[in-house]
């Protein structure tokens, strides 16, 4: 495949990933107004997130199963138009349970099209750039937290909750159009379930997963409550702390691009390095937010090494995962929203203990054992990343 086809195919599947990206936490923004034109309280329309993110994490596993020995262009044209259908249903729902119908079917396509993603672009690059490919496409994610999520709360708060949706499903079709055009043509991969089934239970892929959702955690527990941290303990007025948000995104989407080129240099190193570097700042945070400018220090640091943890996973589980990735990537892209989600629940349990100066001691040793979780998957030595086994050959 050229260079330019190869950089198509590239820039589809992360403006594709934008778009399921920010749908996740879209709604997130506009709960009092789904609550108000649905008739149910904030605290229930919250339970719409929670839809969703179960969907992820049980759907996404799932559907890999399900689809495992599909021809992956038609999949992943597939995928979108599934989301497609979800975000039309959340979009005109008359009643809460159908917005939470909506918000599961649109789920279920989340895991399985990023795992297909990150899979795909892996098979698009050259040798010794799949870190770089895998956090390319992540970077649609970074992008859809940093202006897809706030730009779609804002058109949600000016032209109602449902408009948000109703651009999601022109955009994901538009996003299938461009896939259908782009995507290289694929065969149906040869792996049965059971080799998929039988890579995901391996001893290094289960600490690599592990290794995810206990690392990942470390950074939730913090975060969910980084703005009344800053608030409350730096001073920071509200309008100061959107600022140091955006920087916080800002900084993400370039750790992320960052980890990518120094995950086609050694996986290893990059993986202990990263979470090496979220303990330490997560240990810092507790006092660097007792002074303005260590505050910004640390805000911004903790954004840079956030996001830079997805491209050495995902390369960490497409090392161990052979010619049957699909299976592992997508309980892997689920293992991500469960540390998300049990990172939030530790640090809502310190806040409630009237702790939440200390939330980064916990986060700080979440992180440590992902680091410790690391050592029992990743040899000493330097590793670059490994491109897996093809599943097929691929044309243009």
């Amino acid at each position: 495949m050229d260079v330019n086809k190869g950089f198509a195919t590239l820039a589809a599947l992360c403006g594709s990933v934008f778009v399921v990206g920010t749908s996740e936490y879209l709604v997130a923004g506009l709960l009092p107004q789904v609550g108000a034109d649905l008739g149910v309280s904030v605290g229930t329309a919250g339970q719409a997130v929670t839809a969703y993110a179960l969907g992820v994490v049980v759907g996404g596993p799932l559907m890999a199963l399900l689809t495992s020995r599909l021809p992956r262009k038609g999949l992943a044209v597939g995928l979108m138009l599934l989301f497609a259908a979800g975000s039309a249903i959340s979009a005109t729902a008359p009643s809460f349970g159908l917005l939470l119908v909506g918000r599961v079917v649109s789920s279920l396509s989340h895991a399985a099209f990023l795992a297909l993603a990150l899979v795909t672009a892996t098979r698009v690059v050259p040798p010794g750039r799949t870190g770089s490919a895998i956090a390319t496409v992540a970077s649609g994610f970074t992008v859809a937290t940093l202006l897809g999520v706030p730009l779609g709360a804002l058109l949600g708060q000016g032209a109602g909750w449902r408009a948000p949706f109703a651009v999601l499903t022109v955009l994901s079709l538009v996003g299938a159009v461009l896939l259908a055009v782009v995507l290289p043509r694929q065969e149906a991969p040869s792996t049965r379930l059971r080799d998929e089934v039988r890579v995901v239970t391996r001893r290094r892929v289960v600490l690599a997963i592990a290794t995810t959702a206990v690392g990942f955690s470390g950074v939730a527990t913090v975060f969910t409550y980084l703005a009344p941290l800053l608030i409350r303990f730096a001073g920071f007025s509200a309008a100061a702390v959107s600022g140091l948000l955006l920087a916080y995104g800002a900084g993400s989407f370039v750790g992320n691009l960052a980890a990518g080129k120094l995950t086609d240099r050694s996986l290893s190193a990059t993986v202990r390095g990263v979470f090496g570097g979220l303990a330490g700042t997560l240990l810092l945070i507790p006092f660097a937010v007792l002074w303005q400018p260590t505050a910004v220090a640390a805000v911004l640091l903790l954004g840079l090494l956030a996001t830079a943890t997805i491209a050495p996973l995902q390369g960490l589980i497409l090392q161990h995962a052979g010619a049957a990735p699909n299976l592992a990537v997508s309980v892997n892209v689920g293992a991500f929203n469960l540390g998300a989600a049990a990172g939030s629940v530790v640090g809502g349990a310190i806040v409630a203990a009237d702790a939440l100066r200390w939330t980064g001691l916990a986060g700080a040793a979440l992180s440590l054992l992902g680091l410790a979780l690391s050592h029992l998957v990743l040899p000493r030595t330097r590793t670059p990343v490994k491109d897996p086994e093809p599943e097929a050959a691929i044309t243009a």
